[in-house]
């Protein structure tokens, strides 16, 4: 059902306050002569001398103090009732809870009381409500996309269609796009107060058009014609907040409680116009001599103070709504326990509630498009929240019927059939009348309703309808009436939003710093966890590149400390990853609110940067034991907005988690460390300037390097100090100036902007079959039963089900498909027309009653179904069913169905995880390798060797870590999934933990193929089958493990942002026991043995040993006279021996079944859900 609503029966407010000062009230609310319609009377009832002398004050007080003070009923201790004055802008939580109970004792009977007397009150002194009228003329509307097959996101589609788009771009090849006309010269008017449903088959462009009325249409699609609000189009005021487009999906802050995120969207909405409505009232009624009622009083001039941090209709909407009861619950996500689905669905929807009264809404908008809002809710729920009649379609004022882009029929809901009947259809008894329309123009259901048995049927085209309709009285009128254009003169003053905002800068700014402050508090255990995390880690740091085992001052003596300094920058880095799925994980909600102009992307991103600013210094300062330098703030503070930019780049987790890795490779490699400026071609220096490592990097070595105790003078080097002269071989700045330079580089990365990508139309669709056969469900069975005397552990909730869904037919399930209370189905077949078949199948039953004239068949069949009808007759519905000849025939189709046809394909769901897998593993592979490109046969001198080791460490380390943070994400979705059937006993643990991991695998498989070749290609290895072997195991075997971790640390984790922290931490540990920061010779003997407890340092061994550990060679290495052999400095120097390859060989086996083994367990014993 999509809803749209216009008029003054469904506003109170206009724009923000800020429009409307003191200077401009009486214009707004008195300027002209006809705006407001004075009707006053006089009070005629007394109350008691003690409430008139409070009354009075109240009434003797200045303007500014008056709408701030109300009178309160309270009940004394002896009983008397009182009324005390109170301050309106300074409620406490049982002053409101007090308000709200005089108001609305029982919700159901007292809430259109208070609606009328909200009314009431403005109708007594003629203020006139603010609306508006929508008009679109010959609206057509179009875009490209792919259809059929090639829709289908898999990956070879995706892969072209990423090629063709390129090509595309350059004008090489034309798109494959086809254009799809969805909305087709279409025009009409919605009307102010009036109900207006919009009716129409799936795909006749509902959705589309509520988004063009709303100033919401996707940027990608071409619109001609025009749409107007009281004669004024979209660049005249601002649609967004004069109208307000709500969809079907509800996005909340797992985190936020239900109050929270009341209190939050209705602070950042503003009060709009109600205060100067309320200045203009009070006025009013002074003049008159007009006594208002005193809670309706109280009640208005709460709700009209802007700035509050809660408001008092948060507490009416949570009570109309029933979510009082979970008003401080949060609202909980896929891992959290929180509000039920319904619940939640109100908490989506409160500000249509809110919207829809008559008298008190949050925001300004005027007219609501409501797209399919009773989605997932059930009659009673679609009730509260438009207050409708669970019969909807009667209460609407009028009808839109949409078909294939056309309008079929605009106009009052009385009219509709008159119509149809016209063209010679009729809706018959029982049938529902939206159904009917929804039907009547299908050419498949069409031909069932014609009803001039006289006349031969012909099937009536939808534009056939539209042009008769166009001649039709109520068309024609139509049509006449937008030939004269609105007159502008009757726009109410208020009636148009023109400022984008609700409230100020400063407010907005305010109550996003507010509600970011409240995440991070709900999230302390995340940043805490961190916390320590980088503790252990500098801690176990310091040990390593302990100071006194350090010497300086001597060239050969840096060694260490590039390590040090190397291994603190990036793991300051690597900790602020977690921001990235933290930021991923928020940005469905944050493009709702913007979209919607709840506050602009400044006021989201800025509060989240200020707040971050304290954990980047904590963080930072636990470095200090390593570094004496303020830069690591700076650098902290520039890997949280990367992450946060690359998030906000990728928006979904797959694709941002991928982008983030493949951004750190650039930042990582062409930082200055692992490759040298020196090094780098110069066609690819750009590189080296954008990274922000180069300029943390920078920052902290110039800060040790020009430090006293490297100042000692040195000869032939060009350069007056030893430290200058170890800047310079490292190609990094040697002038003190670059110091402040990189930190002013570092701080300007922080600042960053991201647009939410919209994706592309989609037309995908393939016909499917769905047959199942003799089903039976159980859980455990609930304590509340065992409670009652039950023995048995299971409950079984379907017995024997069998059944089939095709293609064209629609099914019910309360219908083409009917159970019994046990899960024993009762009947599955055909309805036939106007439910014959399904009547007469039960009347056939001795006993069962027949269906009476004008009873709907849906009710009577629950009627005569019922489990007393059972007992009374004594029957067993399902055992009839069971040896019935239509069971026979449902068990022949599902026998016919459950065989694949001879063409038929595999049934799967493609993902954008393998595709995005494959593009990043060959873009990464031909980065390497054009970076590091035949440097495989350089290995004669000691820098040539590093920079392969170099190479090789990147290779290993980036696209591991890539494939272990990628497969998180679709890990936990799973998992979820996972512990549902896993409580239903679908199958055990371990054959899903094996499934996952072998389909897993086939994909490493070929990932490591394509991999391996552009790599040892394009690096330059000696081409031989063994040493090709070689290398391709230990990659594949690399990425086996990889794979494994990932999946491992979320079957341990409860959630992916903890997944996250962890994984990142122990990726630490391997990364700085790899052999490359600090080869094993060098680590300290106390930590040496941790060498073997980093995958990362046997792939890295069994790589580089097998490619270059047997050369002979003569080797020179830099500063000694005598030369030696590759083998030999391999193995003294790095701790490289090739004999021990076939040991190295097997501990990756050993590595890929342990955390296999973990993941299993975790999976099996381990359960986070708290649902």
């Amino acid at each position: 059902m999509t809803s749209v609503f216009g008029g003054d029966d469904l506003v109170r407010a206009a724009s923000s306050r800020g429009s409307w000062r003191s200077g401009s009230i009486r214009e707004v609310w008195q300027g002209a002569p006809d705006v407001f319609q004075r009707n006053s009377t006089r009070r005629h009832d007394a109350a008691d001398d003690e409430e008139e002398l409070k009354w009075a004050a109240i009434e003797r007080l200045p303007t500014y103090d008056r709408v701030r003070k109300g009178m309160l009923q309270q009940v004394m201790s002896n009983g008397r009732v009182v009324r005390n004055e109170m301050d309106v802008t300074n409620l406490g939580a049982q002053d409101k809870k007090q308000l709200m109970e005089s108001i609305l004792k029982v919700v159901e009977d007292d809430n259109d009381k208070f609606l009328r007397r909200l009314r009431d009150r403005t109708d007594r002194v003629g203020i006139e409500i603010p609306k508006i009228e929508v008009r679109f003329q010959n609206l057509s509307i179009e875009g490209d996309a792919y259809v059929g097959t090639r829709a289908l996101p898999t990956l070879l589609n995706t892969t072209l269609n990423t090629l063709e788009g390129a090509l595309g771009l350059i004008g090489v090849a034309p798109s494959k796009k086809r254009i799809v006309k969805i909305l087709k010269d279409v025009s009409g008017i919605i009307r102010p107060s009036r109900l207006t449903l919009l009716l129409g088959p799936p795909g006749a462009g509902k959705t589309t058009l509520l988004q063009a009325l709303a100033g919401k249409s996707d940027e990608d699609l071409r619109i001609k014609g025009k749409v107007t609000y009281c004669g004024k189009e979209f660049k005249e005021f601002v649609p967004q907040r004069t109208s307000a487009y709500i969809s079907q999906h509800d996005l909340h802050y797992g985190e936020m409680t239900v109050r929270d995120t009341l209190d939050f969207s209705g602070r950042c909405l503003g009060v709009g116009t109600r205060y100067e409505m309320l200045l203009e009232l009070s006025r009013r009624e002074k003049e008159a001599g007009i006594k208002p009622d005193p809670e309706i009083d109280a009640f208005m001039k709460a709700t009209a103070m802007a700035g509050q941090e809660t408001s008092l209709i948060t507490d009416y909407v949570l009570k109309i709504l029933g979510l009082d009861i979970c008003a401080d619950i949060m609202v909980g996500d896929d891992m959290r326990r929180g509000i039920s689905g319904g619940q939640k669905k109100r908490v989506y929807y409160w500000y249509v509630e809110t919207k829809l009264r008559r008298e008190m809404l949050v925001g300004p908008a005027k007219a609501f498009f409501m797209d399919e809002i009773s989605t997932g809710l059930d009659s009673s729920t679609t009730f509260q929240i438009v207050n409708l009649h669970p019969e909807t379609y009667d209460l609407f004022d009028d009808i839109i019927l949409l078909s294939e882009g056309q309008i079929v029929y605009q106009g009052p809901r009385e009219n509709v059939l008159e119509f149809f009947e016209h063209m010679g259809f009729k809706c018959p008894e029982r049938k529902g009348v939206a159904d009917f329309l929804q039907e009547v123009t299908s050419k498949m259901d069409q031909e069932q309703y014609w009803f001039k048995k006289n006349q031969p049927y012909r099937y009536v085209s939808v534009p056939d309808f539209a042009q008769a309709f166009n001649s039709f009285h109520i068309g024609h009128h139509i049509c006449e009436e937008l030939r004269v254009p609105y007159d502008k003169l009757k726009v109410h003053p208020a009636a148009l939003v023109t400022e984008n905002y609700g409230i100020s800068n400063w407010e907005l700014f305010r109550a996003c710093f507010a509600r970011e402050w409240l995440l991070m508090k709900r999230n302390s255990f995340l940043y805490i966890f961190k916390t320590t995390q980088l503790t252990i880690m500098a801690v176990f740091a310091l040990t390593v590149f302990f100071r006194t085992e350090m010497k300086y001052g001597r060239v050969q003596d840096s060694g260490k400390f590039w390590g040090a300094l190397f291994f603190s920058l990036i793991n300051v880095m690597f900790n602020g990853m977690a921001e990235l799925a933290m930021t991923v994980f928020r940005l469905p909600v944050f493009y709702k609110q913007r979209d919607s102009l709840f506050y602009p992307a400044w006021a989201f991103g800025l509060p989240i940067w200020i707040t971050r600013i304290p954990v980047s210094l904590v963080e930072s300062a636990i470095w200090i034991v390593l570094q004496t330098t303020p830069s690591f703030l700076w650098v902290h503070q520039m890997a949280l907005a990367l992450f946060r930019f690359l998030a906000a780049a990728g928006r979904t987790p797959v694709v941002a988690n991928t982008m983030g890795t493949f951004t750190l490779l650039l930042v990582f490699v062409l930082g200055g460390f692992i490759v040298s400026k020196n090094d780098i071609k110069s066609w690819l220096l750009w590189g080296y300037y954008v990274s922000p490592m180069m300029y943390g990097l920078n920052a902290i070595s110039i800060n040790e390097y020009l430090d006293d105790r490297w100042s000692a003078p040195i000869n032939g080097t060009g350069q007056p100090t030893v430290g200058k002269t170890i800047l310079k071989e490292r190609g990094c700045f040697v002038d003190p100036n670059w110091y402040w330079i990189s930190i002013g580089g570092a701080t300007s990365s922080t600042v960053g902007t991201a647009n939410q990508a919209r994706k592309g139309m989609v037309l995908p669709f393939k016909p499917l079959s769905l047959a199942f056969n003799h089903v039976n469900y159980y859980v455990d069975m609930p304590a509340e039963m065992k409670s009652q005397g039950i023995e048995e552990n299971r409950l079984q909730l379907l017995r024997d089900v069998s059944g089939a869904f095709r293609p064209g037919v629609l099914t019910a399930l309360v219908g083409l498909f009917l159970m019994k209370r046990g899960g024993q189905v009762i009947y599955a077949g055909p309805l036939g027309r106007q439910s014959h078949k399904l009547v007469e199948y039960f009347e056939a039953i001795p006993g069962v009653p027949k269906i009476k004239e004008g009873i709907n068949p849906a009710t009577w069949m629950l009627d005569v179904s019922a489990t007393a009808v059972e007992a009374q007759l004594d029957v067993d519905f399902a055992e009839i069913y069971a040896n019935s000849d239509l069971y026979r025939r449902n068990q022949e189709l599902i026998k016919e169905l459950s065989s694949p046809a001879p063409d038929a394909r595999d049934l799967y769901f493609p993902t954008q995880y393998n595709a995005i897998r494959f593009f990043m593993t060959t873009i990464i592979g031909i980065l390497f390798g054009v970076i590091f490109w035949k440097k495989g046969n350089k290995i004669n001198k000691q820098q040539d060797l590093l920079n392969l080791l170099g190479a090789t460490y990147s290779a290993v380390l980036f696209l591991g870590a890539t494939n272990a943070s990628a497969v998180q994400s679709v890990v936990a979705v799973e998992r979820t999934v996972f512990y549902r059937e896993r409580a239903a006993g679908m199958y055990s643990e371990l054959p899903y933990a094996f499934a996952q991991v072998a389909i897993e695998t086939i994909y490493v498989v070929v990932q490591t193929i394509l991999y391996a070749l552009l790599l040892y290609s394009m690096i330059g290895y000696e081409w031989t089958a063994v040493k090709f072997l070689y290398f391709y195991y230990f990659i594949f075997m690399c990425f086996t493990y990889f794979s494994m971790y990932g999946m491992m640390v979320v079957a341990l984790t409860p959630g992916h942002q903890i997944a996250a922290v962890v994984m990142s931490f122990f990726l630490s540990f391997w990364n700085l026991f790899s052999g490359f920061l600090i080869p094993r010779p060098l680590i300290p003997i106390w930590w040496r043995w941790y060498y073997w407890g980093s995958p990362v340092a046997w792939t890295i061994y069994g790589i580089f040993a097998s490619q270059v550990g047997d050369k002979d060679v003569p080797f020179h290495i830099t500063g000694v006279q005598h030369d030696t052999t590759v083998k030999i400095f391999l193995k003294e120097s790095l701790g490289f021996d090739y004999d021990f390859l076939i040991p190295v060989v097997f501990a990756h086996v050993g590595w890929v079944l342990l955390f296999f083994f973990v993941f299993a367990y975790g999976i099996k014993f381990l359960n986070f859900q708290r649902r």
